[in-house]
């Protein structure tokens, strides 16, 4: 071989590299942006979310919260003035919503890994309830209301 097809061989080999890096990243990439789109409107949604996920059984008003990655929904309306329980469903939760606090009432439980958990709040005045993980990053609230 003489010199001048030594560096059209190179060449070529590099090029063929860079088009498979190229290939890669771009696949991983637009990847990542759809994930990335999914999750933060997830998030969004968790946000503005007002769920009804409360419910009354034999007198106390149970008020059912997910919690992974999170708690969902954040927000939950409910009513004042009857006894109230929030039921934190969890299904391997690891993270530190695993935890729950709730500062204005001095609650601080840890969860079960998996099933529920049950937080007796009593009998709530009108107004916002607010909670979050233990940690601080994941919040959540209640809003009871006379209805």
């Amino acid at each position: 071989m003489n010199k001048k097809t030594n560096t059209i061989t190179i060449i070529s080999i590099i090029a063929v590299v860079l088009i498979i890096i190229g290939a890669i990243y771009f696949s991983n990439s637009s990847k990542l942006n759809v994930n990335n789109t999914n999750n933060s409107n997830t998030e969004e949604k968790n946000k503005n979310e007002t769920a009804t996920n409360v419910s009354i059984v034999d007198g106390v008003q149970i008020i059912e919260i997910q919690a992974k990655g999170g708690y969902s929904p954040r927000k939950s309306t409910a009513k004042a003035g009857i006894p109230t329980v929030i039921r934190f469903k969890t299904n391997g939760t690891f993270d530190c919503s695993s935890s729950i606090r709730i500062p204005s009432m001095n609650i601080f439980n840890n969860l079960t890994q998996s099933g529920n958990t049950d937080v007796d709040l009593g009998i709530q005045k009108v107004g916002v309830l607010n909670g979050s993980c233990g940690m601080g990053m994941y919040p959540f609230e209640i809003d009871f209301q006379n209805k």
